[in-house]
């Protein structure tokens, strides 16, 4: 086929490679979020992962990130539920058949290009290990 994966195969039918190819390198997935017990309604902070390098906006150790951090999903073993991710997310997009965001890398071909677009954490995220009350955190940019 000369379309690009992404349009002609289904977020179960990829390869591990194309899967990892997906992740435009936001880590806005990275930022702690906060469930209302209640409600079920969820609440985004500013507060990454301690394992994440705000700046590079990638896991320190991402092989291991599940075993590190009990609370992270793999995505890949939870594909059917997305709707925690933002709204610019390729593996929501695709869900969703939706398009992939114009400055997504795979159609940039610039890994920088998230970045450039405004759409990482990049120089707005804290480690989680600097707050005291993550409730304090709750921002409203990724609803």
């Amino acid at each position: 086929m000369d379309s690009p994966f992404w349009q002609h195969k289904t977020l179960d039918q990829l390869s591990d490679a194309e899967w990892e190819s997906l992740c435009d390198g936001c880590a806005k997935c990275c930022l702690n979020k906060i469930e209302d017990e209640d409600t079920g309604e969820l609440f985004f902070t500013n507060a990454a992962c301690r394992l994440l390098d705000i700046d590079a906006c990638r896991c320190r150790d991402y092989p291991r990130r599940t075993t590190e951090v009990p609370d992270c999903l793999d995505l890949r073993a939870r594909f059917t539920a997305f709707h925690w991710l933002p709204s610019t997310c390729a593996y929501r997009c695709l869900a969703e058949a939706r398009e992939l965001p114009s400055w997504h890398p795979l159609l940039t071909g610039d890994r920088n290009s998230v970045h450039r677009a405004g759409e990482s954490v990049r120089g707005y995220a804290i480690s989680e290990e600097d707050i005291v009350e993550l409730t304090d955190h709750v921002i409203e940019w990724l609803l």
